[in-house]
């Protein structure tokens, strides 16, 4: 098999990986946009005696996603009957112990996590499509390189939030460097902003950005809708 051969076939599994991810995320969504409306029963916003399915759909799909850090369902707050954020999310630590993280947000406390202006956020909210932040460092959680991926979450095609997952870059890695490890030279998964996320050599060091496409490589794009992800690879 020739290296671009190779290089490819790593960056199709790649593609499928991240796939097969957003259809579960996705499907997850829609579980929770079924729960809700069986709690609503035609109340126009949602309160908190509509979350009550949420902590197991979020603890089902930790459970079977290993990579998976983090999952909830994160909503706009013009659909919520409180006059603050609803964001409820669930963390697995590294004992596989899965607990409800919380945040703070109540406005114009120093502590104040504004998710409607993260981009997680706002580009769902914007585009209806999938997203993929990262890699960023988690301040507010595990002080480490992570990538948040989220999906829309509707009711009778209004946009009250997003259903999303955090991932830690170590644990992509673990998922990905196999596969890459096996291709010949120096190789990368980039972002939409040509940022590395995983990398099978120093080269390309994580969150770094790839400004131009070295002399001698190659950048394929992954064929996961509206992400922009790329695989670079050194053909020499």
């Amino acid at each position: 098999m020739s290296n671009d051969a190779i290089a490819q076939k790593c960056a199709n599994n790649i593609g499928q990986w991240f796939k097969s991810f957003y259809r579960d995320l996705d499907s997850a969504s829609n579980e929770i946009s079924e729960s809700l409306m069986r709690c609503m029963d035609d109340r126009p916003k949602i309160d908190n005696s509509d979350l009550l399915d949420l902590p197991e759909i979020a603890r089902t799909f930790l459970e079977g996603h290993h990579a998976a850090v983090g999952a909830g369902a994160i909503f706009a707050i013009a659909s919520v009957s409180k006059a603050q954020g609803v964001l409820e999310w669930w963390l697995r630590d590294d004992a596989g112990r899965i607990s409800k993280r919380e945040f703070d947000l109540i406005p114009d406390t120093d502590a104040f996590y504004d998710y409607e202006q993260q981009p997680w956020f706002t580009i769902a909210a914007r585009t209806g499509h999938l997203a993929l932040v990262g890699p960023y460092v988690d301040y507010l959680g595990m002080g480490e390189y992570i990538l948040t991926l989220t999906v829309p979450l509707y009711i009778d095609d209004n946009f009250v939030g997003v259903t999303g997952s955090d991932i830690r870059v170590r644990d992509l890695e673990g998922v990905f460097l196999p596969a890459m490890r096996a291709v010949p030279g120096d190789a990368a998964l980039l972002n939409s902003q040509d940022r590395v996320i995983v990398s099978n050599s120093g080269r390309f060091l994580v969150g770094n950005r790839v400004k131009e496409t070295p002399p001698g490589a190659r950048k394929v794009a992954l064929d996961v809708p509206a992400l922009g992800l790329h695989f670079l690879y050194l053909t020499s």
